[in-house]
């Protein structure tokens, strides 16, 4: 198949599915995966009926069993992996001592052991095909911990130096890693989040405001190397509110933004 090709997890729904859709649109053979086989039957439907290709398949981001097969399929299909979107991502939000430690350990799991599990079983396929790339969801939740999200953003911090290392590791081998930082996005994933955090920066981002975002740093291939992308104006302002400003006065906008001073208590 001549076509490129982009292998996208969590895709049956929110930014998984509108990634699935702008890539499909735009000529790629898609690879859409998920645990949610309804939800994927719909998107294939819908590509398809756009004219589009795809190739769907079950998959659970932590078992790596799943993985190597699914790349294996869609290998054996296409015969290229040009760009691998890890999306699948869950989310607890609350008081980091009320939420269990399964729960814990699953955002762990999810967030960043899948991550590290798919990027390492499709490093074979991404190294055979010239100019391959890796897209890493992160969050800007993850610029400085916030709390009543904190396994989720310490995740999407370990996501961000994974990827920074990887882009180092594998320009040698033409497979470009880089990071997209989007704030709160209105998904089903932040359905019933009610965090001081959201309340005062509010949800003003839609999956097709990322899956864009994402189409278009794969388009570039900036002179000055960079590996991370602020997706909408907020997070850009808070990224570089935290690049330059001091420690402290970073610290006192995020206790504030998170109503965790003595007197929200």
């Amino acid at each position: 198949m001549s076509s490129p090709t982009v292998f996208v997890t969590g895709a049956a729904a929110g930014i998984g599915r509108a990634t699935a859709l702008l890539f499909a649109a735009q000529g790629y053979h898609v690879g859409a995966y998920d645990i949610d086989e309804v939800g994927l039957t719909r998107l294939s439907a819908d590509i398809t009926a756009a004219g589009g290709t795809v190739h769907t398949g079950v998959l659970d981001v932590t078992n790596a069993t799943h993985w190597s097969e699914r790349l294996a399929d869609f290998h054996a299909a296409a015969g290229r992996l040009d760009i691998l979107v890890n999306n699948a991502g869950i989310l607890r939000a609350g008081a980091f001592e009320d939420i269990d430690l399964p729960a814990h350990r699953a955002i762990v799991e999810v967030n960043l052991l899948g991550v590290l599990t798919g990027t390492h079983e499709a490093f074979r396929y991404l190294r055979d095909t010239p100019g391959a790339q890796v897209v890493n969801l992160c969050s800007a939740s993850a610029i400085y911990g916030q709390p009543e999200l904190a396994t989720y953003g310490a995740t999407k911090s370990a996501v961000a130096s994974l990827t920074e290392a990887l882009d180092l590791e594998w320009e040698r081998h033409d497979i470009r890693v880089l990071a997209v930082w989007p704030l709160f996005v209105a998904t089903g994933m932040v359905e019933g989040v009610d965090t001081a955090s959201t309340r005062a920066l509010g949800v003003h981002l839609g999956a097709d405001d990322v899956a864009q975002g994402i189409w278009e740093v794969t388009r570039r291939r900036p002179r000055l190397h960079r590996v991370h992308y602020e997706i909408g104006a907020r997070t850009k302002a808070l990224a570089l509110a935290a690049k330059f400003a001091p420690g402290w006065a970073v610290r006192t906008v995020n206790k504030y933004v998170s109503g965790s001073g003595p007197a929200a208590r």
